[in-house]
């Protein structure tokens, strides 16, 4: 079983978090159905940089279940976007997942969350792509990035970056099949009733 952390703090877009949640936990709950006497593949945490709860954007309350000082090891990190910038420059934030980057097999963002990760210094060197309102901007900011446009979600190997906000659900059902199969990946867009779209950009070895 791997251990899927999510990151949340306030103004997070609701479906950049929502999306891999979704996908990770029916994943497992398929997989249970499939053979009941094994393992789940999939456990998911969410993470905050403190207690108590955090305001979505558009409002909605999630309290997280860990902390950045306190939380199991993680096999999957996954930084959502959404309004990022009061979250960005922090500096136990850019210290936790500069180590988490180390420890972790599989480190990913969703839309705008790429800003989280650059400004760890996470992505230098990489191609990478994030909601189609922010690509210039993250190539403005970031100029040791390569930024792209196209695809859903580009896969490099141990960190995968997804365009905007959906495009997440779609990252999330690739890792599933990197991670425990296709035929899994695929029965869990099935049970979500969602039209998985590949990208044409994946490039996982």
């Amino acid at each position: 079983m791997r251990t899927v952390g999510i990151y949340v703090y306030d103004d997070v877009e609701v479906l950049d978090l929502a999306g891999p949640f979704e996908v990770f936990t029916t994943a497992s709950r398929v997989a249970g159905r499939q053979q009941p006497d094994t393992e789940p593949p999939f456990r998911v945490v969410t993470i905050a940089r403190q207690r108590g709860p955090i305001t979505a954007r558009a409002g909605l309350s999630v309290l997280p279940t860990h902390t950045l000082a306190e939380h199991p090891p993680l096999d999957v990190l996954i930084v959502p976007g959404g309004d990022e910038r009061a979250e960005r420059g922090r500096a136990d934030l850019i210290e936790w997942l500069r180590t988490q980057a180390t420890q972790v097999e599989l480190l990913a963002s969703v839309c705008t969350g790429a800003f989280l990760l650059a400004g760890a210094g996470l992505l230098d060197g990489r191609t990478v792509t994030t909601h189609w309102e922010d690509v210039a901007a993250l190539a403005d900011a970031f100029p040791a990035l390569t930024v792209v446009d196209t695809g859903r979600w580009i896969d490099d190997g141990d960190i995968l970056t997804s365009a905007g906000i959906s495009a997440g659900i779609d990252m999330s059902l690739h890792l599933v099949a990197r991670l425990a199969g296709d035929k899994l990946a695929m029965a869990t867009a099935r049970q979500m009733d969602y039209h998985w779209q590949d990208s044409p950009l994946e490039s996982s070895p």
